[in-house]
C-alpha cells in the first residue's frame, strides 16, 4: 500500500515539474527554415518557383 502511494506521489511531482520547466528552443524537433533537403523530404521540388 505504501508502495502505491509512493509512485502516484512521484508521478503527480513529475508531472507538476515537467509543466513548469519548459525546453529551451534549441530542443524544438521542427526546423525553422525549410531547407533543401528538408523541401524534399516533403515532396517538395526545390528548383520551382513558389511565386
Amino acid at each position: 500500500m505504501k508502495v502505491a502511494i509512493s509512485l502516484i506521489f512521484v508521478a503527480a511531482l513529475a508531472i507538476a515539474i515537467s509543466r513548469r520547466v519548459r525546453l529551451s528552443p534549441r530542443y524544438e524537433r521542427a526546423p525553422r527554415k525549410l531547407t533543401q533537403w528538408g523541401s524534399l523530404d516533403k515532396g517538395i521540388d526545390p528548383t520551382e518557383d513558389p511565386s
